[in-house]
């Protein structure tokens, strides 16, 4: 071979090399589209569809795997995308129980992971874990209120035996502590139950002044139709965001109305004030989904898979500085630029996550919502 076919074939694989360089973005995903809370998965994948294909000129390549509502498969789902897809960054689950398990595989990997529920984590446990759905505290804020300005003095508790359940009962309890609002009972369930007869008799036989059903999705019909059937008034009992959905006024019917729900903006985007910094980004949220998928269909768990493309289009330019994508660099640059992005306006709230809050969004966030004639309705302050 001539030193001319050299000099050619050298300048061919340098230009190889230079081109096999620029590696994808890789989102890896892990939400539930089957099992129990495939009601929160399924609207987050169809939002994930939407995405851009490109983030900062650099082609995304997102891959989305089933965690069938089952904490073992999202860590085995997590382990994957890590160490067989390189993934840059990990999103899920949309399940409180499995994106906890989710967080240790994360940070063993160094990988930021952008959880799809309001994971509340032992300290130190979450250093690579950001929540793109508000905290339990910020949401309990706007129940609080009205529990507050209605004289409401003593609440049961009806919520999922796990770590949304908890960090539910943990929160409100300080709060209406604080407020001299007293919790007189406490009963739990599992998701995979098809009834809370006992649990609901139980509460009902309290008499508390309101109730809170801490559940997801469709699921959060059924423990709150279980008090209603047994006489428990439909207008004392609220929910958490958890249960912002049309889901539960599909499944619920008559037995909802009345009723309240703690939410994030995005859901009633079109009902707030011009003033609201979420009120722009939702609306084009809204209407961006709702093209695709139909009148109604857009929740707020599509939202918060909107919220991650809006967050990685700030953070990617950021973290590209520091190395390319499917590095350690790049990872680690990820999660510098998110924590130090400052206030950033999503269809969700707004966020300022920093080194030492990874739930960002202020405790002006929560929307109160009650249920009228089959809609959603504000309640004012």
């Amino acid at each position: 071979m001539t030193f001319k076919k050299l000099a050619i074939l050298g300048a061919a694989l340098a230009a190889l090399g230079v081109t096999s360089a620029r590696a994808d973005i890789t989102v890896g995903v892990s939400i539930p589209l089957t099992g129990p809370t495939s009601a929160l998965g399924i609207p987050t994948q169809n939002e994930i569809k939407l995405w851009p294909t490109t983030i900062a000129g650099e082609k995304l390549s997102v891959i989305i795997l089933d965690d069938a509502t089952d904490p073992a498969v999202g860590v085995k789902n997590t382990r994957r995308l890590i160490t067989e897809d390189k993934a840059d960054v990990i999103v899920g689950s949309a399940a409180t129980p499995i994106a906890a398990a989710m967080a240790e595989v994360a940070a063993e990997g160094q990988t930021v992971q952008l959880m799809l529920s309001p994971v509340n984590l032992p300290e130190g446990k979450g250093t690579w874990s950001f929540r793109l759905p508000q905290s339990t505290a910020v949401m309990a804020v706007p129940i609080i209120e009205h529990w507050k300005k209605n004289g409401v003095k003593t609440y049961g508790f009806l919520g999922y035996a796990d770590a949304y359940g908890e960090g539910w009962l943990n929160d409100i309890t300080l709060q209406a502590e604080k407020a001299g609002i007293k919790r007189v009972a406490t009963e739990r369930f599992a998701r995979t139950d098809t009834s809370v007869t006992g649990q609901a008799l139980k509460i009902v036989s309290a008499n508390p002044d309101a109730v809170l059903v801490v559940a997801s999705g469709s699921g959060a019909a059924m423990p709150h139709k279980a008090l209603v059937e047994r006489g428990y008034p439909k207008n004392k009992i609220y929910q958490t965001h958890g249960a912002a959905s049309l889901d539960l006024i599909r499944v619920g019917g008559k037995d909802v109305e009345g009723s309240f729900v703690s939410s994030g903006p995005a859901l009633v985007a079109d009902m707030l004030p011009d003033s609201n910094p979420s009120k722009a980004i939702g609306v084009r949220f809204i209407n961006e989904y709702e093209k695709v998928y139909g009148k109604n269909s857009a929740n707020q768990f599509a939202a918060h898979a909107f919220d991650v493309y809006l967050i990685l289009q700030k953070a990617v330019p950021e973290a590209l500085k520091k190395g390319k994508p499917g590095t350690k660099e790049f990872r680690q640059g990820l999660k510098d630029a998110l924590e130090t992005m400052g206030r950033t306006p999503v269809s969700q709230g707004v966020l300022n996550y920093t080194a030492t809050d990874h739930f960002g969004f202020t405790p002006d966030t929560g929307v109160l919502l009650t249920i009228v004639n089959g809609d959603w309705k504000v309640v004012p302050h």
